[in-house]
C-alpha cells in the first residue's frame, strides 16, 4: 500500500487548507483511515480518523469543530479539510491506514503511512 499526501502550504492564522491522502496497492476501502501531525520537536499525534464506510469519524480536541475529515472510496483518497487555522496547528501531517476497520487513535493501529505534507499556519 501507498499513501500519497498532499495539499499543504503556508497560510494565515484563521485561514484554510485541504490535504487529500490517495492509496494505492491495496483494498482501502475495507480500513480505517486517519491523519496524525508532527510539530518540529513533538511527537507525532492523532488528528482524526473515519471507518472505512465513513460513517463514523473522530476528532482530537484540538481540532473538534476547525477540521473536517471524509473520504471517497471510489477515489481511494481521504480529505481534510482545515478551517480557522491557528498558529499551533503548524506541523508535518500524515496519513495513515489502519490495520483494520475500527476507530483508533493510536499510531501501534496503523500500518501504511504516507510521506507527510507541511503546513504552516503564520500568525
Amino acid at each position: 500500500v501507498q499513501l500519497q499526501a498532499s495539499g499543504g502550504g503556508l497560510v494565515q492564522a484563521g485561514g484554510s487548507l485541504r490535504l487529500s491522502c490517495a492509496a494505492s496497492g491495496g483494498t482501502f476501502s475495507r480500513y480505517l483511515m486517519g491523519w496524525f501531525r508532527q510539530a518540529p520537536g513533538k511527537e507525532r499525534e492523532f488528528v482524526s480518523s473515519t471507518t472505512w464506510g465513513g460513517d463514523s469519524t473522530y476528532y482530537a480536541t484540538s481540532v473538534k469543530g476547525r477540521f473536517a475529515l471524509s473520504r471517497d472510496n471510489a477515489k481511494n483518497t481521504v480529505y481534510l479539510q482545515m478551517n480557522s487555522l491557528k498558529p499551533e496547528d503548524t506541523a508535518v501531517y500524515y496519513c495513515a491506514q489502519g490495520k483494520g476497520p475500527f476507530i483508533s487513535s493510536r499510531t501501534s493501529d496503523y500500518n501504511y503511512w504516507g510521506q507527510g505534507t507541511l503546513v504552516t499556519v503564520s500568525s
